[in-house]
């Protein structure tokens, strides 16, 4: 692993995953709006970003940074389909372009420089070639290295050839992008990329693994993938015919899957993984696409099957991002479809699932979880649904393994599984002092819901208590906060004594929210209201009243 890494030319779009939200949905880019995967903050705003909300933030926090931020849930499709309009017009300016994920993409630089005059007149070329086509600001960085030209792009700069090792030496080990070897880095006194390459190799293969070694030749201006990858043999592509045109996406999304295994099997039989991936399609008028996709690690079936499919729905969806006048969904449907594994590796030390090898881990978790329910009863294992409801407790219900898996009551529709997460990620919520502005944490939701009048608005409570805790809520004067018939709040809640515990300050409250269920019904009826508050510890809780008595029903993360 040794050499000259190969100068690249990358190009970035900051903040891509806002705009491809509003290049898909509408979502307006120059309002405050995060996406949020995992209840994270991984793309922001500029007014986000000017309301101090930053990257990793938990979405309670960011709420009450800003309480009328706007809400995205992350979505890779969306993101590549608005980014394939921009790989399209900066393939009309170079050639070879590869995609290292949606919102960046990379070529060799010393084509374009020697065509177009030099780098800094390719690089602006490209710029405004995009702008133009797409409406969409870029930023070109020129580097020795794909790592060195992605941090580049951020500063739209060029580092002269030969000087990356200098670029990168003052950069911090946060730059790397793996947040747990940073953490540890800097624990050991290892701050920035400089001190980090001057250690020895060895040792750092070591102590940090084949990860922690690849992350050390990146700070060293070493680009490992053009000196690990070599040529695969020729029968490793995989090719399908269609007798009738794909011109629909969920159609395209099950031909990606079944061309995916296929690939995935032939690599595994040769003990290789795919780390740079060609897709070829053609259509039945003849027309020919093609896309290179680009990974950092070891492509698994599961991933190449979704950059397949996000690439697909890319081409036939016939977006063209916003003000573009070209065409850009095929003028027919696809007859046949092509992977070519461009780039492979060694499949040494690639850990296999959880249950097994990609395809059999669904099939040996179900007969392992079948045999625990023979042995121990249908209501051994459960997974849970969510519904709908005004309460937490009753939007989620327990459903036993291999049961037909339908809410209790109507809610929001399923997501799409390109879409939906492994498991319902409850979220919290973080209510700003005042009271009432905290109506508005929540926001940004785009799937439209049954109405639930007085439900809790979003997000969910992290853990809902199976008994409700008694509690004591006071005001600033000591006096137990009431709340009328006609939901009028006595005073400000101020301190909090949740059963024999020690009183809590209140420093932030929402509500109330009034319930009044199965009125018609006296013996079954229930009329309570709910509160959000937060205390000074930093705890989220929900609270009920009813009847004059306060509860914990949930608590929020």
């Amino acid at each position: 692993m040794s050499g000259v890494p190969q100068r690249t030319l990358l190009l970035w779009c900051p903040d891509w995953p806002v705009l491809a939200a509003e290049i898909v949905d509408g979502v307006p880019a120059t309002d405050p709006v995060v996406v949020l995967h995992a209840n994270r903050v991984i793309a922001c705003s500029e007014r986000a970003r000017a309301e101090g909300i930053r990257r990793g933030l938990r979405r309670r926090e960011a709420q009450g940074r800003c309480p009328h931020l706007t809400v995205v849930d992350h979505d890779p499709g969306r993101d590549v389909r608005a980014f394939e309009p921009v790989v399209a017009a900066v393939e009309e300016v170079v050639a070879g372009v590869e995609v290292i994920r949606p919102g960046a993409c990379a070529t060799a630089a010393r084509g374009p420089s020697r065509y177009l005059g030099g780098e800094e007149a390719a690089a602006e070329r490209i710029v405004e070639h995009v702008a133009q086509s797409c409406a969409v600001e870029s930023q070109v960085g020129i580097a020795d290295g794909v790592f060195a030209a992605g941090l580049a792009a951020r500063e739209g700069r060029i580092v002269a050839p030969g000087g990356t090792r200098e670029f990168l030496a003052a950069r911090p080990v946060e730059a790397l992008g793996r947040p747990a070897l940073a953490d540890l880095l800097r624990r050991l006194g290892v701050r920035t990329l400089g001190d980090f390459a001057a250690l020895p190799a060895g040792d750092v293969l070591a102590r940090f693994g084949f990860d922690g070694a690849l992350a050390h030749r990146l700070a060293g201006g070493r680009d490992d993938r053009p000196l690990a990858v070599r040529q695969p043999p020729a029968d490793l592509t995989v090719t399908a015919d269609y007798d009738e045109p794909i011109d629909r996406v969920d159609a395209a999304a099950f031909a990606a899957r079944t061309l995916a295994e296929r690939l995935h099997e032939r690599l595994a039989g040769y003990g290789l993984a795919c780390t740079r991936l060609g897709i070829e399609a053609v259509t039945a008028h003849g027309q020919e696409l093609h896309r290179v996709w680009r990974h950092d690690g070891l492509l698994t079936a599961a991933a190449i099957a979704d950059r397949v499919r996000w690439q697909l729905d890319g081409w036939l969806s016939g977006s063209n991002g916003r003000g573009g006048t070209r065409p850009a969904r095929p003028t027919a449907g696809i007859v046949r479809l092509r992977l070519v594994p461009d780039g492979v590796l060694a499949q040494a030390g690639l850990q296999p699932g959880l249950w097994g090898e990609t395809g059999e881990e669904r099939e040996r978790a179900h007969r392992a979880l079948s045999r625990v329910q023979g042995i121990l009863g249908p209501e051994a294992v459960v997974t849970a649904v969510l519904g709908g409801g005004r309460s937490p407790a009753d939007q989620v219900r327990l459903v036993p393994w291999g049961d037909e898996r339908v809410p209790a009551r109507p809610g929001p529709p399923p997501l799409p599984p390109a879409a939906a997460p492994p498991a319902p990620a409850p979220a919290s919520v973080v209510v700003p002092p005042g009271g009432r502005a905290g109506r508005r944490a929540g926001r940004g939701r785009a799937a439209p819901e049954p109405p639930w009048p007085g439900r809790i608005p979003p997000p969910s409570p992290a853990v809902v208590l199976p008994t409700p805790l008694p509690a004591d809520v006071r005001d600033a004067a000591g006096e137990p906060v009431v709340v009328s018939a006609r939901l009028a709040v006595s005073a400000a809640p101020a301190r909090l004594t949740v059963g024999d515990g020690r009183p809590a300050e209140i420093t932030g409250w929402a509500g109330p929210w009034p319930v009044d269920e199965r009125w018609w019904a006296p013996a079954e009826a229930r009329r309570r209201a709910r509160f959000q508050v937060c205390l000074a510890d930093g705890a989220a809780l929900l609270l009920a009243v009813e009847g004059g008595q306060w509860l914990v029903e949930a608590i929020y993360d």
